[in-house]
């Protein structure tokens, strides 16, 4: 067997006003055929899974290029079209092929697309054929239209928010495409549309029974292959946003219909009860600042760039000082310019400086004062499981006794290595102010006393009843209140 495998990955906010070039996919991960490292990033566990898995069956695997980028806005065109066909250009190389295993995130838009891993897989489908295989690991974070669905014979999504299992899930895409090429299965996809947009942490129920279930029908009932739940992106404005259900099985369509109609309209049911309670600034200040242990992690869930967003906003560091905490480390800032400048500066040195809430309405005002630098790190990154996120050149500065960590690679944070790495030891601290939905919890719920789930202000557009989109559906909830009939009320 020859098989080609590939990934092309980013999360596209459509409202944020970061956009993507060529230059963003080499900052996160850039790796030219067969230069992709060991240890897997996100969306590209199906390469790194597939060369144990071929190596094991004595297969060929081509490797094409495997790229991701941050989170951001609109992708150039050129830079997508560039990307797409050094990969079909790989692909063409390498045929004939048995099998294309693809590493995809879902959520991606590019200028004059509003569908680029449909575009890609429709293209692929075109140049393999009808009897090619073509399966794609996917975020859940993502858009599943009517087209991927059409050019892939399967699609596998994460099951945990946060997105500790993407090596798991590749595991299982690749278990399925070997089963499907030495004949032993033929999996097909059925897909239920919920009719909603929700967002669905797995880190607290109903999400987390709900995902335990369905590893449960996986492992009992032979004909399911997979199951998986497309969350939908909220900040992405395509015309198929929103949440779907995937069921997987072995040449049952009418079976995986009913169960991914049964499981959606499960999750349908307990809409808007998903979501993590969030608490205003004022509360969260209030509450971080009265606990009698720390650290208290506070969640500016959406400043996330996990998100799209640029990560700069200020409104709870600048609450934080006026408040007079003590104890405090804020991690991260994004701000390319101020950590230039305090480099130029170097350690020790203590200067005027301007940070933060440059990029757009909604993430407070810049923070003006004397900082002193404490330390300086040249490509800083931390962990996020098994692989390295990287948050670019950082600079620790204290203002009025607060720790605030600037770096000029946006990235979320992940886990408690983003502080240690600055020379901050995060479980000295009594607040831990962090930029992320909730990726973080696996790791931060481990040394936290509580964690405060805080909304402040607006650069995520975080209440689809309202955000002004272009190209989504009216017809799903909560813009509609039941777009399934009175019977599921």
């Amino acid at each position: 067997m020859k098989l080609f495998t590939a990934a092309l990955a980013t999360e596209t906010n459509t409202f944020s006003p970061i956009c993507i070039d060529k230059q963003a996919f080499e900052a996160s991960l850039y790796a030219p055929p067969g230069q992709h490292p060991v240890t897997p990033t996100l969306c590209t566990a199906p390469i790194t899974v597939g060369r144990r898995v071929c190596a094991e069956k004595g297969w060929t695997l081509v490797e094409g290029t495997a790229t991701w980028a941050d989170p951001a806005g609109l992708i150039n065109r050129q830079t997508y079209e560039g990307l797409r066909d050094e990969i079909l250009d790989q692909l063409r190389a390498a045929m004939p092929v048995d099998g294309v295993v693809l590493g995809l995130h879902g959520a991606m838009v590019a200028d004059g697309y509003l569908d680029p891993e449909g575009d890609l897989l429709s293209r692929i489908r075109d140049m393999v054929g009808p009897d090619v295989l073509i399966c794609a690991e996917l975020d859940p974070h993502s858009h599943l239209t009517a087209k991927r669905v059409a050019a892939a014979n399967f699609l596998v999504a994460f099951k945990e928010f946060p997105h500790t299992d993407f090596v798991d899930r590749a595991e299982d895409l690749w278990r399925i495409a070997v089963d499907a090429l030495e004949g032993r299965v033929k999996p097909v996809m059925s897909v239920f549309d919920c009719r909603m947009i929700d967002v669905f942490p797995t880190s607290r129920d109903p999400m987390r029974g709900f995902v335990d279930r369905l590893h449960k029908i996986e492992q009992a009932d032979v004909d399911v292959l997979s199951l998986s739940v497309i969350h939908g992106f909220m900040a992405g404005d395509v015309p198929e946003m929103g949440t779907k259900v995937i069921a997987v099985t072995n040449d049952r369509p009418e079976k995986g219909a009913l169960l991914a109609q049964t499981l959606g309209m499960e999750l349908f049911a307990n809409r808007g009860r998903h979501m993590m309670p969030q608490l205003g600034v004022d509360d969260a200040v209030s509450q971080a600042m009265a606990a009698p242990t720390g650290p208290v992690v506070i969640a500016d869930m959406w400043d996330n760039p996990g998100g799209g967003t640029a990560g700069d906003a200020t409104i709870l560091t600048a609450e934080l000082m006026a408040r007079g905490a003590a104890g405090v480390a804020v991690g991260t800032i994004w701000d390319p310019i101020s950590v230039q400048i305090c480099f130029a500066a170097g350690e020790g040195a203590e200067i005027p400086l301007r940070f933060g809430a440059k990029s757009a309405p909604g993430t407070g005002d810049p923070i003006d004062g004397r900082v002193k630098v404490v330390k300086l790190v040249r490509d800083a990154q931390m962990r996020f499981g098994e692989s390295l996120a990287p948050f670019g050149d950082a600079a620790h500065v204290q203002l009025n006794g607060i720790d605030i960590i600037l770096n000029s690679v946006r990235a979320q944070s992940f886990d408690p290595s983003l502080f240690s790495v600055m020379g901050i030891d995060p479980t000295t601290r009594k607040i831990l102010v962090i930029k992320s939905t909730n990726h973080f919890h696996a790791s931060f719920s481990k040394i936290a006393s509580e964690i405060l789930y805080c909304s402040a202000g607006t650069p995520y557009p975080n209440s689809p009843a309202h955000t002004p989109y272009r190209h989504v559906r009216r017809d799903i909830w909560p813009m509609m209140e039941n777009p399934h009939g009175t019977a599921a009320a």
